[in-house]
This record gives C-alpha cells, sequence and structure tokens, in this order.
C-alpha cells in the first residue's frame, strides 16, 4: 500500500466506524471508572472487572443453549450478557465492602481484584473447555448489530452510525454514545448524581449535612462495575464472538487515564477514551505500511503517554498563570490601600 492510499484510508467511513468499534469498551469503563472518581473512590480494577464480564457472557451464553435448546439465539445472548453484568457488579461489590467495610487499601484491593480476574478467568476457561487461550471449543452467542434507523439519513453522522456497510453497528456500540448522554443527565441533573459529586469533594462536610456518605459511595462502585461490565461484554460478544485469556489487554488502565486526561468531566473523559481507540485503530493501519510489527504496538502506548504529558504541561500551566494572576491582583489591592 503505498503512503496516498494509506491516507485515504484515513477519510473513509469505515475508519471511523473502526474508532468506534475500538474506543466502545473504554468508553463504558472510563465513564464507569468517572462516576466512582468523581464519589472519591479511585476504581483500579476496572480491568478485572472487565474481564470476568466478558467471560462469564461467552459462557453464560453458551451454558444457556445447553439449559434451554429453544430459546433461540437472542435469548441465549441475552442471558450471557445479564450473567456477565453480574459477575462485573460482584466484583464491584467485593471492592467495596473490602474498601468502605475493611478499610482495606483502595490500590491494593482493586490490583488484586485485577489478579484473581486474570487468573480465575484462565483457570475456569480450562476446567471448562479444556483450553487456556480462547472458548473456541464453545459454542457462543453475540449481541446482535441493529441498523440506525431514521439517524441513518442525517448528513455526515447518519453515514457514520450506518457503518461501512450500510447495516448499522452492534447494539453496544449505540449503547456507549447513549451512555455519554445518561451519565451527563446522571451526574448534573439528578439528586443522587449531585451528592455523589458531593461527596467525592468533601465527604466530612456531607456527613455533617446528613448524607448517607458509605450509601452513595456504595452506588458509585456499583455503577462503575456496571459500565465496566457493559465494556467487557462488547469485547467477547460484539468486538469478538469468544473469550480470550487477557483479551482486556490493558483496556482498563487505559480507562483510567482517560479519566484525567479528560479532566474528570463526562464529554472529556468519553473524548479521551475515543482518542485512545484512534491510536490503536491507527497502529493497526500502519501494519499495512509494512511498518515493523513492533512498532505497531508500541504507536498506542507512546501517543498515550505523550497526550498525558501535553495534559499535565498545559494544566501545569494554567494552575501557574491563575497563581501569578491572583498574587498580581493581591499586590493591587495592597497597593491601593497604602495609597
Amino acid at each position: 500500500m503505498s503512503v496516498f492510499d494509506f491516507l485515504h484510508t484515513l477519510l473513509t467511513v469505515s475508519f471511523f466506524a473502526a474508532i468506534l468499534r475500538a474506543a466502545t469498551p473504554m468508553v463504558f469503563a472510563a465513564l464507569g471508572g468517572l462516576i466512582s472518581e468523581l464519589a472519591g473512590v479511585i476504581n483500579v480494577a476496572l480491568e478485572g472487572m472487565m474481564l470476568i464480564a466478558a467471560f462469564a457472557g461467552v459462557v453464560g451464553s453458551a451454558w444457556a443453549a445447553v439449559l434451554w435448546p429453544d430459546a433461540g439465539p437472542l435469548f441465549f445472548a441475552l442471558f450471557g450478557a445479564a450473567l456477565g453484568l453480574f459477575a462485573a457488579v460482584f466484583l464491584a461489590l467485593v471492592l467495596a465492602v473490602f474498601y468502605l467495610e475493611f478499610d482495606a487499601n483502595l490500590i491494593i484491593a482493586g490490583i488484586g481484584i485485577n489478579i484473581l480476574a486474570a487468573g480465575l478467568t484462565v483457570f475456569l476457561l480450562f476446567t471448562i473447555s479444556g483450553d487456556k487461550g480462547s472458548s473456541a471449543g464453545l459454542t457462543s452467542y453475540a449481541l446482535p448489530s441493529i441498523a440506525p434507523g431514521f439517524l441513518g439519513d442525517l448528513p455526515v453522522i447518519g453515514a457514520l452510525l450506518a457503518g461501512a456497510n450500510g447495516d448499522g453497528h452492534h447494539i453496544l456500540i449505540y449503547a456507549a454514545l447513549l451512555s455519554i448522554v445518561l451519565v451527563w443527565l446522571f451526574l448534573h441533573k439528578t439528586r443522587l448524581g449531585l451528592h455523589l459529586r458531593a461527596v467525592g469533594e468533601n465527604p466530612e462536610a456531607c456527613r455533617t449535612a446528613g448524607l448517607p456518605v458509605k450509601r452513595i459511595q456504595y452506588y458509585a462502585i456499583l455503577l462503575s462495575g456496571l459500565l465496566a461490565g457493559l465494556g467487557g461484554i462488547y469485547l467477547s460478544m460484539g468486538y469478538l464472538t469468544l473469550f480470550q485469556s487477557n483479551m482486556t489487554a490493558g483496556r482498563g488502565f487505559l480507562a483510567l487515564a482517560a479519566i484525567f486526561l479528560g479532566a474528570r468531566s463526562v464529554l472529556g473523559t468519553a473524548g479521551a477514551a475515543a482518542f485512545f481507540g484512534l491510536a490503536s485503530v491507527f497502529a493497526a493501519q500502519l501494519g499495512l505500511l509494512g511498518v515493523p510489527t513492533p512498532v505497531v504496538f508500541a504507536v498506542a502506548p507512546v501517543l498515550t503517554i505523550i497526550a498525558l504529558l501535553l495534559f499535565s504541561w498545559v494544566t501545569g500551566r494554567r494552575e501557574k498563570t491563575a497563581i501569578s494572576r491572583a498574587l498580581q491582583a493581591l499586590r493591587k489591592s495592597k497597593g491601593q490601600e497604602h495609597a
């Protein structure tokens, strides 16, 4: 492929559709992590929650086909998705109990859950299918793709929602786009969302005001697990139609980075997650130019580090500017007093 052809592929609907597919699991996980972060709880276990949901979704759909063979593929997939969400929320509950009830170190507890999920999924996969690498031996089912309907008639956006073939995207891609709006409305337009953000800012003041701080943090962690579980389910029941060991491949940690790169805002976090999706798709496209595989795999992490450094630099400049203006205002006011 020539460089001209490569640049042409970057401007096609297929390329932007690929970005949507790559960004979807990180959008879910990042929004979930944002909710818990705004409540004062950093969810380091997003990776493990995504992984356990991806595994449980595939195994659950396979079990449903055995237990209720006449129910149909859609039921099998929905049952698996429900089981995957339950598994992710259960891990979130474990994290919440250890942190809120037993006062465990949040970072260590999160890392422990990630290690548990990585080892447990491989062990159970081998026990069930006899394969440590993937669930290819199991007959698993995927959630459906849907057409965009009347939205497909919109200019530009309609072409993007219609996908490369015009038949739409996986249902969880639309759900990820919708979740951006819903999470914003939840955080800014509901009483629980306002309380949640207040708890994250000053939990002691909220306790004094009579707010149930611990209960609100429970809600935040469980919602975080639910959204991370959706990201994991998409990986094994949409992006792929099987489970692979460690298939999250660091997406949970990228989701954490997206929260801070997006300045802890809903739109910023979703945009940062989309940027990481763009980086991974761009790296994959580089392989078409004959770029060595190690370089291709290094592109996404390098772009991530550069983005975080730029964000840190810009934030630092803004803080220095604000401090400088405050000092100038203070000197000016003192000068007027002496005059």
